[in-house]
């Protein structure tokens, strides 16, 4: 059963989504997802600072929101890539979950505003996450960060993207450290179970990720680049130390389960959450659900052990 604590926030959410046309634009979409976050933000946590830089990126500047704990000194990192289907979302939709890992951990986050599809199809995304992490390790003594403890970590499409950094920067100066992937999807195959089990779930819906799919890789060849769909890797062997969050409820459940198994065949250290009762994006639900608010307490608890052992 989906855990009941989640009814309220179902509300609220649906109701947000209720006024979207049905032939909303992506921009309109955007706008609204916008609206809808900032109108249930938390209250900012007691202790943490946010600014915003830009990253010079090949076709353009890439803005970056920095959410630091006010401790001051060399922080440990983490390089955040939000949710959205790739299509939407924004380090401000997201700034709930990047500024409470910032407080629980007395640590930066840095959130990239990467470019959208379908305007912006892959690879333009993954291009440029890939020079913002490069990015905060070349300016760590600017920014107050350990440039030997940046991860990487995202949910949902950004857990995809957090995924890729690490096949694409492994075995480089650049490499992170650990990664944190949140309701992740690794790959486009949509025949697993938890698509058929979850066709109809909360907030994620089966019958319209073709097109999300379409969006971000219209060229189908390119859903085999392991950029694209990390669990296609040939080989997954020296990639990060990682924690995988799914949700029972949530067709990308057996993305991020079979994900799991596969770093962990290459010799990779993994911790998994099974995310019980949750859903898709229970990390929005925060204010309404114990679950989820104990589920994201985890995660950095996982990451302060990850940069007290590096």
């Amino acid at each position: 059963m989906i855990n009941p604590e989640l009814d309220a926030f179902l509300s609220v959410w649906d109701e947000g989504w209720s006024v979207l046309p049905a032939n909303a634009s992506p921009k309109e979409r955007r706008l609204l997802f916008e609206y809808i976050a900032e109108r249930m933000r938390l209250p900012r946590p007691e202790g943490v600072t946010s600014s915003v830089r830009f990253v010079p990126c090949e076709k353009r500047n890439v803005l970056v929101r920095i959410d630091r704990h006010d401790d001051g000194g060399t922080q440990p990192c983490l390089v955040y890539m939000h949710g959205g289907a790739w299509a939407q979302g924004s380090p401000m939709t997201h700034a709930d979950i990047t500024m409470r890992i910032a407080a629980a951990n007395s640590q930066t986050v840095v959130s990239v505003d990467y470019a959208l599809a379908p305007e912006h199809p892959f690879p333009q995304a993954v291009h440029e996450c890939r020079d913002a992490v490069k990015w905060v390790k070349d300016n760590a003594a600017d920014l107050g960060i350990d440039p030997d403890r940046i991860a990487v970590g995202g949910d949902s499409a950004g857990g995809n993207l957090a995924a890729a950094m690490t096949i694409a920067l492994r075995g480089t100066a650049y490499a992170p450290m650990a990664q944190l992937l949140i309701y992740p999807g690794t790959d486009f195959d949509m025949s697993k179970p938890s698509y058929k089990e979850n066709a109809d779930a909360p907030l994620l819906k089966v019958a319209g990720m073709p097109t999300v799919n379409a969006n971000y890789c219209p060229n189908e060849e390119d859903r085999k680049n392991p950029l694209a769909a990390p669990s296609l890797a040939e080989s997954h062997a020296g990639l990060p130390q990682a924690y995988i969050a799914v949700a029972q409820y949530d067709p990308l459940r057996d993305d991020g389960t079979t994900y799991a198994d596969k770093l962990r065949a290459a010799g990779v250290p993994v911790e998994f959450d099974k995310g019980e009762g949750l859903i898709h994006g229970y990390l929005r639900a925060m204010e309404y659900c114990a679950a989820s608010r104990d589920s994201l307490a985890r995660m950095c608890a996982w990451l302060a052990g990850c940069y007290a052992t590096e």
